[in-house]
């Protein structure tokens, strides 16, 4: 069965939808803002894995190699591959949480700089 992505011409969110029906026409709807102003766009390929595949693809310390634990940026890079890795969509929250995690890093940074 087909998945579609298409992308809002308005807020800019790609939703993507399951055509069980290919003969008849379809009208996309963005799931966000609702708007029907949506340009299809071109999807990646999904491979289903195992979950021993994913695990063994975790442990290899090749993918370990930019990640420092004192850098929230290199940590959000981490977490969001990792949740790809898992098949998990970390979500929008979770992006909000890292934004604001960097601001409040590089708020502490300056204030510091500031006490010298």
């Amino acid at each position: 069965m087909p998945i579609y992505e298409y992308q809002c011409n308005g807020c800019g969110k790609i939703s993507e939808f399951l055509l069980i029906k290919t003969d008849q026409t379809f009208i996309p709807q963005c799931k966000r803002c609702k708007s029907k102003k949506m340009t299809r766009v071109l999807s990646r390929v999904r491979v289903i894995r195992s979950e021993e595949s994913r695990m063994e693809s975790l442990a290899d310390p090749s993918k370990w190699g930019g990640l420092d634990e004192n850098d929230p940026k290199s940590m959000a890079k981490w977490m969001k591959r990792m949740g790809k890795e898992m098949g998990e969509d970390m979500g929008e929250d979770v992006d909000q949480m890292v934004d604001e995690a960097m601001e409040e890093e590089r708020t502490s940074k300056s204030e510091e700089g500031l006490g010298d």
